[in-house]
């Protein structure tokens, strides 16, 4: 691939891509080698990662199970020169992960694609067949005309029609669902999706650079085996795509923290009166929180924030599973975001769930530095497997792509990040009647409601088996040493 693909530039806010031939990249181009390593080379990362571990003491954690679902196929594809969506980031993601020698700590899993009857469980069949059938176009349609029509929004600058686009997804989707279905059967109390949360795609329409929305599937997986579904979105943008999907029932609440400024900022919904259906004879009105941000909050805020809006829901709706979007944009320094957390503010959240001792699936989601979204979601999956005290924050010297994260920490500073933190337009009179309102908006929220009366959609079981027996066997005959290398000794689960 083509290294002058990884040149990032800004979008407008619009999304629509700037002037190529004037403007100035934001970095330095990345230049990535995309091919594999050779037998050598992997030996001797391995090598390294085991000896990382070993001196680190990362061990599989006490009495509950990690998994890690990731695709690697999906990091080959791109968005576009101009587009701030890089798949890319999930490669500097597993880099940071391996490295640390986090996945002898987890089971790891390379998922497979979702099937079009899965992706059918929720989005339309005239979407999926466009989706799978639109040729590939080297330049968004929007470019020369901005009013140009565009089907099931495919084909604009927001959500290109690039190379390989139906793999794509179905790949995020897989993972997802992965994830969702090692949760149902008990294998794992917290999955790892990075791959995921696309969380504004809706049912016949892409949206925000999402065409498929893997949350909402990995939810209705959930909703098989568990009442209630707690779903929250730390994303700089509103999660519209998943509380739209999921407004009329009172099993799934959608809680999202965001940037709210309707009139300049995608999507320009999530409102905090935004709590719903209107008609209090709709089971979901009350169940889809809304805690709208502005510009430069900080960890402390955000932190307090957090936890006094998530312990109340998880006191009144009393989940039986979370979903946690950790959309990267909302970390500082991000190309769309205005926020200033950083990765100990975002990383706060996950802990913070993780100690309400619920089973969850963590997904990824926006994120538009990729340095920054590889810090965070390492510093996450160390959380997950209780092993954030224990990784050197000094990211370890035989990190591929090492040099690409410019400051050699796992936590830069602001002024590292920025120069100089955003102007903090969040007053703490503002955070305080957010809280009130959910606070008001929750005495209306029954206690664990009943699911008696809820329909659950078909299983899609048999046709999973058949796709996932067939995939098994011809890993199986693609590489035999496999097995060696799940057994090696190191990580050995703890007892209770």
């Amino acid at each position: 691939m083509d290294p002058a693909a990884y040149r990032y530039r800004p979008p407008k806010p619009n999304y629509l891509p700037r002037d190529v031939d004037v403007d100035e990249p934001v970095v330095e181009e990345y230049h990535m080698p995309m091919g594999r390593a050779d037998d050598r080379e992997n030996a001797i990362f391995f090598n390294r990662m085991k000896r990382t571990a070993m001196e680190s003491n990362i061990v599989r954690p006490k009495g509950y199970t990690v998994s890690y679902h990731a695709n690697p196929e999906m990091e080959k594809h791109h968005f576009g020169q101009t587009h701030p969506m890089k798949p890319w980031r999930l490669t500097l993601t597993k880099s940071l992960v391996s490295a640390y020698g986090m996945p002898f700590a987890m089971d790891n899993y390379n998922t497979r694609a979702a099937t079009y009857e899965e992706l059918k469980s929720f989005h339309a069949s005239d979407y999926l067949d466009y989706l799978a059938t639109a040729p590939p176009e080297d330049q968004p349609r929007d470019i020369d005309n901005p009013d140009k029509e565009v089907k099931f929004n495919l084909g604009g600058s927001d959500c290109p029609l690039f190379h390989g686009l139906y793999d794509y997804c179905s790949m995020s989707a897989g993972s997802s669902m992965d994830a969702a279905r090692k949760i149902c059967n008990k294998q794992s109390d917290i999955a790892i999706a990075w791959g995921g949360g696309l969380h504004h795609a809706k049912r016949s329409e892409a949206s925000g650079f999402c065409y498929i929305n893997d949350i909402v599937l990995g939810i209705l997986q959930l909703l098989r085996c568990y009442p209630r579904v707690l779903y929250i979105d730390i994303d700089v943008h509103h999660g519209d795509g998943v509380e739209e999907a999921f407004f009329s029932t009172d099993r799934v609440m959608t809680v999202s923290f965001h940037k709210y400024q309707p009139e300049v900022f995608f999507p320009g919904t999530g409102g905090l009166d935004d709590n719903g259906p209107k008609s209090e004879h709709n089971p979901g009105a009350h169940h889809a929180i809304n805690v709208p941000l502005n510009d430069g909050i900080t960890d402390e805020q955000y932190e307090s924030l957090f936890q006094g809006i998530i312990g109340k829901i998880n006191e009144h709706f009393r989940p039986s599973v979370i979903a946690l979007q950790c959309g990267a944009d909302s970390l500082a320094g991000d190309r769309l975001g205005r926020f200033n957390l950083q990765v100990q503010g975002h990383g706060a959240c996950v802990a913070f769930c993780k100690r309400l001792g619920i089973p969850m699936i963590i997904f990824g989601g926006g994120g538009y530095t990729p340095r920054n979204v590889a810090r965070a979601w390492a510093y996450e999956t160390s959380i997950a497997i209780d092993c954030q005290d224990k990784i050197d924050p000094i990211i370890p010297q035989h990190a591929p792509w090492r040099e690409h994260f410019i400051h050699d920490t796992l936590f830069p500073t602001l002024e590292q990040i920025l120069g100089e933190p955003r102007a903090n337009r969040n007053t703490q009179k503002r955070l305080q009647e957010i809280v009130q309102h959910v606070h008001e908006q929750l005495r209306f929220v029954a206690h664990a409601p009943s699911v008696q009366s809820q329909i659950i959609l078909p299983d899609l079981g048999g046709i999973r088996d058949d796709v996932e027996d067939r995939i098994r066997e011809e890993n199986e005959a693609k590489d035999e040493n496999l097995r060696n290398t799940r057994e090696e000794g190191v990580g050995d689960p703890m007892e209770l």
